[in-house]
């Protein structure tokens, strides 16, 4: 249990971090007359009475049109293929980066499901948010400390497809948490 107490500390980092930018996000203003202002827009601050959304897209799909002037590029909308298809074996080694960070991570030595030793099918892993011990493989996915679409929004968007593939494939980014948790909603 040593290990998924050290785990705490830096679950509750992200999540603060995670929350806090969320709350700090500013929400775009559909005004009355139907028009979508982003907090960049020069009506922004003057917009008193709107209807507010999360993001751009958001407004534009309730029916929300962009002021004169203004255009909106749709290829700077978050898409996760963006950051690539899958995961990738940079070093050839047939070893994904989902393996590697499966065998990195594992408190105990893993067991391969064949003797080309591509494939990880059993370790010893511990929930960083619910210190369950997990033993199949299978019971993981592999999560990204920080979020790709918080890297999207945050400058990944302006990077080249190689260095958003290698950002993905990070093992220092990489973390094996419960598959059930990480597919399911948890509302903060």
């Amino acid at each position: 249990m040593v290990r998924a107490s050290r785990a705490l500390p830096i679950c509750v980092f992200i999540l603060t971090v995670l929350c806090s930018n969320s709350a700090d996000a500013a929400p775009v203003k559909k005004s009355n007359n139907g028009l979508c202002h982003a907090p960049q827009s020069s009506w922004y601050e003057r917009t008193e009475n709107y209807r507010a959304f999360d993001s751009l897209e958001a407004c534009l799909g309730s029916g929300g049109q962009l002021p004169k002037g203004v255009s909106h590029d749709p290829s700077e909308v978050y898409k996760r293929s963006a950051f690539g298809h899958g995961w990738d074996d940079a070093d050839g080694d047939c070893q994904d980066s989902r393996a590697e960070a499966l065998i990195a991570q594992s408190t105990t030595k893993v067991r391969f499901a064949d003797e080309s030793r591509c494939r990880v099918v059993t370790g010893r892993w511990i929930s960083p948010f619910t210190a369950k011990v997990i033993q199949n493989s299978g019971e993981i996915d592999i999560d990204h400390v920080v979020p790709l679409k918080w890297a999207w929004d945050h400058g990944a968007k302006t990077w080249s497809r190689a260095k958003r593939e290698k950002f993905a494939n990070d093992p220092v980014n990489l973390w094996p948490v419960e598959l059930s948790l990480n597919r399911s909603t948890i509302t903060i």
